[in-house]
């Protein structure tokens, strides 16, 4: 069977995403496409939801332990935007901006293996 041209069309089982994107409008978006919405409810929509009582509605599902791992990306993402070439976007090409990204990121995991090294006494300063 013939494919068709262009890119191959694929849907995530799972958006892992922040408060910000816990809109009603969101969730029915990935929900009229079989997508599992993985989004923590913030204070103010939970406190208006009990405000209104059996009206309010259920709370919308939350899989703590899917979302854990986004903390880690979160977390790396943080530290890369640290440096201020990959913050900035000073860089004119696509290739140089990866390779300071690589950069980056060996001087990062470096960092924390040196961290992390059994034995090893630090010292101040």
């Amino acid at each position: 069977m013939p494919r068709p041209v262009g890119r191959p069309r694929t849907t995530p089982d799972t958006v892992l995403a922040d408060k910000a994107y816990s809109s009603r409008a969101i969730r029915s978006y990935l929900r009229r496409r079989p997508i599992r919405a993985v989004i923590p409810q913030p204070a103010d929509q939970a406190a208006n939801r009990k405000r209104l009582g059996s009206r309010g509605g259920r709370p919308p599902g939350f899989d703590r332990d899917t979302y854990k791992p986004r903390n880690t990306v979160e977390r790396c993402i943080n530290k890369l935007k640290q440096w201020r070439g990959l913050a900035t976007r000073y860089d004119k090409t696509a290739t140089i901006y990866l390779a300071g990204l690589h950069i980056a990121a060996i001087l990062i995991r470096s960092a924390l293996i040196r961290r992390k090294r059994p034995g090893r006494v630090s010292r101040p300063g």
